[in-house]
């Protein structure tokens, strides 16, 4: 499938590494111009110059999303090359603790982190869509963030108002040719995880070999229909649908990648 995005500019936060590198990939060999975004000017060039050397077009911007300084640097590199028609608010960052460990900063910090900085990138990125009378927003949310479990609460909560707002960004954008939508993913096996996985595994009787911690892993604490984690690929097809022109009809909608992880309708 041809999913026009030739010409198109994409800015992926996050994507230096882990799902939102594996998006910024995805929309680049589909003929977008991807914009990399990180803090780490060393992984984010190497990200760039990887989806360049492939014959891909993509830049980079550095800068935190967490002040909004550093979401000032990142929307006005991102626009000097141009107007941005997509985006695609992958940053985050969640820690595995239990409930009574999450003290009342780390949950400010976590909303701030996983919800604010989505909302200054909105901010900052939508006027110039709604000049293009076309445009994507698209936020990476979790399964978690819809059938909650006692670990990370805060990151959770956090989620869930990634959902909450993709839904209310829907309804203000009526009539502009811009839709907003969530991708939810189940666990997803990429480098944090992993190495969270590794950390609990000793608590958990999960084994020491990778393969053993990986299938308990998914059998005690995440089971799915599949029996497996989630591939970035995986996530990464879903919302490069979503960025083409054959989405048009799919707005304030949250599609779940989840192997069948969260039990709901």
């Amino acid at each position: 499938m041809d999913l026009q995005l030739k010409g198109k500019r994409v800015l992926v936060t996050g994507s230096s590494a882990g799902l939102g590198e594996a998006i910024a990939r995805l929309l680049a060999a589909e003929g977008a111009e991807v914009i990399v975004h990180g803090r780490h000017e060393q992984r984010a060039a190497t990200v760039r110059d990887s989806i360049n050397k492939g014959g891909g077009k993509a830049s980079y911007v550095l800068g935190d999303l967490s002040f909004d300084a550093g979401a000032d640097e990142v929307a006005a590199a991102a626009l000097a090359g141009g107007p941005v028609a997509i985006l695609v608010n992958n940053a985050g960052a969640y820690q595995p603790k239990p409930w009574l460990q999450v003290s009342v900063a780390d949950w400010q910090n976590s909303y701030n982190v996983n919800v604010l900085a989505y909302v200054r990138m909105i901010h900052r990125l939508l006027p110039g869509m709604k000049k293009l009378g076309w445009g994507r927003m698209i936020q990476i949310g979790s399964s978690g963030g819809i059938e909650p479990f006692a670990l990370q609460p805060d990151y959770l909560a956090a989620t869930a108002a990634r959902h909450n707002l993709t839904v209310s960004l829907a309804r203000e954008l009526k009539g502009t040719g811009i839709t907003s939508n969530t991708v939810a993913p189940g666990p997803m096996l990429v480098e944090n995880t992993r190495n969270m996985l590794l950390g609990m595994a000793g608590q958990f009787g999960w084994g020491n070999d990778w393969a053993d911690i990986e299938r308990n892993a998914v059998e005690q604490f995440v089971h799915n229909d599949v029996g497996r984690f989630g591939k970035p690929e995986e996530v990464a097809a879903v919302v490069a649908f979503l960025t083409s022109p054959s989405a048009d009809y799919i707005t304030g909608a949250l599609l779940r990648v989840d192997g069948g992880h969260t039990r709901s309708v």
